[in-house]
């Protein structure tokens, strides 16, 4: 069977499933994308290992698999800024700041002292607690975007948190990576570089989404070109992922959440809502839940190093909840809130693995702490969704206050 048909087989039954596990999970009264995602790990090597059975014997179908899931994330992700407004983000800077330093530096601190109790040197344990700084957001804006509460107090905060951390969790590595080289003051240049170079990104963003996004968008529009605005969507998506990655040393899903906050200032907001929504929905973001599940092995975790995977669980979850819980409560928000806030940026996902594969390229973590670190992005990224729902379905009537416009589902 031709590379070409193996991966067509693998993306039929990937997708099939993901709905199927989707719909089962809200059946159950729980978010589809926990069923998504555990429908993942069943077809990954947790269970059936499905990518690695005779069938499939294309060496590359597993890195175009895992390509296609970034784009899912992407597209999630501008559908997340698509459905924000600037001004409501201006409004909790507090937040974001005090919630996203706070959800750093605590994690930081515990992984330091679990590397340490389990006899790590420090220069690794420092990395250990770096990768429990990183968040990932997508897996609570899919929530949330399910449960309508995307644009409260408490979702408008957590994506403003979400950027605050990824910008933070970027420079800590850029700077632990540059301090290990052999000259300090070429290191605190490397640092200085990408603070230069982040600045640099966000600026020409910014004004190329202020000033040329709304008019081109709407030249597209009028022009005879079949779906042509949704195409110029998908490439904007696209250029400002890469630029952010290759001029801002940021995260790609950062870009495309700053294209769909720029986007949903256009008056063809819900033209490009409706478009992106039917690709990204239909075939992308289930091959992104799937492809999570696909890298998890809980026959590696549960080995030797199971109380390192453990341990790392229990403290991801801690340095989360109470470090962006306590940001949150010194930005005003209620106990309530704070909760919501802090297990909404529980989740490592895409952004930890990043970070683990960095530490585990350079030497900097075994292979042992590599795949205890996967295991903690599958865990919070199982548990974040349910908690959630649980959190939001007890404290509804704190919740249900839209702080502007309408939401869509």
């Amino acid at each position: 069977m031709s590379p070409f048909l193996q991966l067509a087989l693998a993306l039929a039954v990937m997708i099939f499933l993901a709905k199927a596990g989707g719909y089962l999970s809200y059946r159950f009264g729980q978010p589809a994308v926990l069923g998504e995602l555990l429908m993942g790990i069943i077809l990954g090597p947790s269970v059936i290992n499905f990518l690695h059975t005779p069938i499939f014997t294309d060496a590359h179908l597993e890195q175009v698999i895992a390509h296609l899931g970034e784009l899912g994330v992407m597209l999630l992700m501008f559908l997340a800024g698509l459905e924000l407004h600037l001004s409501e983000l201006a409004k909790s800077t507090k937040v974001a700041i005090l919630a996203g330093t706070l959800g750093v530096i605590l994690p930081i601190l515990l992984g330091v002292g679990l590397g340490l109790l389990f006899s790590i040197n420090i220069t690794s344990a420092l990395f250990l607690g770096l990768t429990l700084a990183a968040t990932s957001v997508s897996i609570s804006a899919q929530t949330l975007i399910e449960l309508n509460r995307l644009r409260t107090k408490v979702g408008i905060g957590l994506l403003s948190a979400a950027v605050f951390d990824d910008i933070l969790v970027v420079l800590g590595l850029s700077a632990f990576t540059a301090l290990m080289m052999p000259q300090s003051t070429s290191g605190w240049m490397v640092v200085l570089l990408v603070i230069v170079r982040m600045t640099i990104y966000l600026l020409l963003a910014s004004l190329i989404g202020n000033y040329l996004l709304p008019l081109v968008t709407h030249k597209v529009y009028e022009l005879e070109i079949s779906q042509g605005l949704i195409a110029f969507v998908f490439v904007t998506i696209l250029l400002y992922g890469w630029l952010a990655e290759l001029l801002g040393q940021m995260a790609a899903i950062t870009g495309a959440f700053l294209a769909g906050l720029w986007f949903g200032r256009t008056s063809l907001k819900d033209r490009i809502l409706s478009g992106i929504s039917t690709i990204a929905y239909s075939i992308f973001v289930p091959i992104f839940f799937i492809d999570v599940g696909l890298k998890a092995n809980a026959r590696v975790v549960f080995g030797e190093d199971i109380f390192l995977f453990l341990s790392l669980v229990v403290f991801a979850i801690l340095g989360k909840v109470i470090g962006v819980g306590l940001g949150g409560i010194m930005s005003g928000f209620t106990s309530k809130e704070a909760l919501q806030l802090g297990v909404g940026m529980m989740s490592r996902g895409e952004v930890g693995l990043i970070v683990a594969s960095v530490g585990l390229a350079q030497g900097l973590i075994d292979a042992g702490a590599f795949s205890s670190i996967i295991g903690v992005v599958i865990v919070t990224t199982l548990l974040t969704p349910p908690l959630l729902r649980y959190l939001f379905a007890q404290h509804s009537d704190q919740q249900s206050v839209k702080i502007t416009g309408s939401e869509t589902k």
